[in-house]
């Protein structure tokens, strides 16, 4: 999976080289490639924005500029994504989605947003990670390489994913470690039983226990959809 950034920030995704993330790109399981959208300003300050036409509070990013950095990697099986408060909210269905595809661009809005010219004519699409609005558009690119990579094949155990919440549209069950007393409470008999399917069921019960008491809007969902 290769992820091209498109960003006045690059220094922005150090983060994403640390723990499971960083260690799948050391075995070339996928490639993150931070672009400067900054490389690609004719201005000799480098300067990637101007006042909006009409009036209006803020900056907006120039078409011209943003539309050369998304053509310096673009490529016909690349999907285009802007990550926009306006976009569609990120959801581990469309996450699953997104894992399918084998190379994604990522542009990172700042200021007032970008020229819709450039929108209409390069994006495929735009992605939202909430309905509320950041200072850019970095963290939410954070966010979906995070997510996607998980589901790329190497990256985690596909039992990990199969058993993690959301998974099967319902919150993952409690976990448990040692010690098997901690300030005096006891890890629950059953996951000490050594009987795996009496643990299945435990299981499956506190996932339908605990969606119920912290997300009671994914069970409405899972009943519309079956």
């Amino acid at each position: 999976m290769k992820f091209d950034v498109l960003t006045l920030f690059p220094e922005m995704f150090e983060p994403l080289k640390q723990s499971i993330i960083g260690r799948a790109e050391e075995k070339d399981l996928i490639d993150i490639n931070l672009i400067n959208i900054r490389d690609f300003s004719k201005d000799k300050h480098k300067k990637v924005d101007d006042t909006p036409y009409g009036g209006g509070a803020g900056m907006v990013m120039r078409p011209d500029v943003v539309y050369d950095a998304i053509q310096s990697v673009n490529e016909p099986n690349a999907k285009v994504i802007y990550l926009s408060p306006q976009g569609k909210t990120l959801t581990q269905k469309k996450v699953e989605v997104l894992s399918q595809e084998k190379h994604l661009i990522l542009l990172c809005g700042h200021y007032e947003g970008i020229d819709q010219r450039v929108i209409d004519e390069s994006v495929d699409e735009e992605i939202s990670i909430g309905d509320y609005v950041l200072t850019g558009g970095e963290i939410p690119a954070m966010v979906l390489i995070d997510t996607v990579s998980r589901y790329v094949d190497g990256v985690l155990s596909k039992e990990s994913i199969k058993e993690e919440s959301f998974a099967s549209g319902l919150l993952e069950y409690p976990q448990y470690t040692r010690p098997e007393v901690f300030r005096g409470i006891k890890v629950p008999e059953v996951l000490l039983s050594g009987h795996h399917e009496n643990i299945d069921k435990w299981r499956k019960e506190q996932s339908k226990n605990l969606t119920l008491k912290k997300r009671p809007d994914l069970l409405k969902k899972k009943d519309k959809s079956n």
